[in-house]
């Protein structure tokens, strides 16, 4: 991968139909997910001034200060989406070393699709917490991080993660059970990761709110209606909005000027998954001006959710 200046860096995520991996760009780094943008930001820049590290072990690698981002891949055939899970997350555990991990977002192809009578996010889910338990040992659990797990249209999994040298804090929603203790009926191994992980790096604040949906202890909620299924999914993000505490309505103040518990401004950024692109109409009245507010960065993607009955996941990041 060519250098670049890191004077204005940023690393910037793209969601184009047909993307390439990872490529430098002359004031950052470009990394191409494959998902359709339906409206707003097609990209998004959370991760500024960081500086390119080269590749180890097919991982791109980016810090600044101890903030360390990366980006991995794994190509798979279909029928084995279990071992490829397990080979990228052992590649970038191994990778981040004694860091902690604070943010994880996955793309996997086809996610509800089944193969061999499994569907494919339930065998990513079980390479996954393989490849930590391998990490890790026994109690791996509670060094999970925030993270979302949704469709792709590409043909790898796709990894972009976040980690660093500050112990986090990770967040769980009282109304909903730990996706890490989720039972048998979710599948051969439960979902690895928190509902939301804060942290102080390098000066600066993060909260990394995980893909967020319409689930309540682990049941999924009005299925088959869009605007149910909002109305919980906005419900589960105040609840883990207090938790993180940043307030009832992720950091946004009430006057408008974004403070937050003397925290400052914080720069907020949103990615909504649809299901179906005609929600997008329907879901954008239920949430602009409600969630969202001028100010913020919010992406609207066409994306297969991890659950075949969900329509909807909203995911946030607030930097501060």
């Amino acid at each position: 991968m060519e250098a670049f200046t890191p004077a204005d860096s940023a690393l910037r995520i793209v969601f184009i139909p047909a993307a390439p991996s990872v490529r430098a760009e002359k004031t950052g780094a470009r990394i191409g997910i494959e998902l359709p943008c339906l409206a707003g930001e097609a990209h998004e820049e959370i991760f500024r001034g960081l500086v390119p590290r080269g590749v180890s072990d097919g991982v791109a690698l980016f810090s600044r200060g101890g903030l360390l981002v990366g980006h991995a891949r794994e190509i798979f055939s279909g029928d084995d989406v279990e071992a490829a899970a397990c080979r990228l997350y052992r590649r970038v555990l191994a990778t981040c070393g004694d860091r902690q991990l604070y943010r994880m977002w996955n793309y996997v192809p086809r996610i509800n699709e089944h193969t061999a009578g499994l569907e494919h996010y339930r065998a990513f889910c079980k390479g996954r917490s393989l490849a930590f338990e391998a990490a890790f040992g026994a109690g791996f659990e509670r060094q999970l991080p925030a993270a979302s797990a949704v469709g792709s249209d590409g043909g790898t999994i796709e990894v972009v993660f976040a980690a660093g040298e500050t112990e986090p804090r990770h967040v769980e929603n009282p109304e909903q059970v730990p996706a890490y203790l989720y039972p048998a009926e979710h599948g051969p191994r439960s979902p690895s990761f928190s509902r939301a992980t804060v942290v102080n790096e390098g000066g600066q604040r993060w909260v990394f709110i995980s893909g967020t949906a319409a689930i309540k202890g682990h049941a999924t909620v009005g299925v088959g209606s869009l605007r149910e299924q909002i109305a919980c999914t906005l419900d589960n993000l105040r609840l883990i909005s207090v938790a993180s505490g940043v307030g009832e309505n992720l950091g946004a103040s009430r006057s408008g000027a974004g403070e937050a518990d003397g925290a400052g401004e914080w720069t907020r950024s949103f990615k909504v998954y649809l299901r179906r692109e005609s929600d997008l109409a329907e879901a954008k009245r239920l949430l602009e001006g409600k969630l969202f507010s001028a100010n913020d960065h919010v992406t609207w993607l066409r994306s297969d959710i991890c659950r075949a009955e969900l329509d909807i996941e909203i995911e946030a990041t607030l930097a501060g």
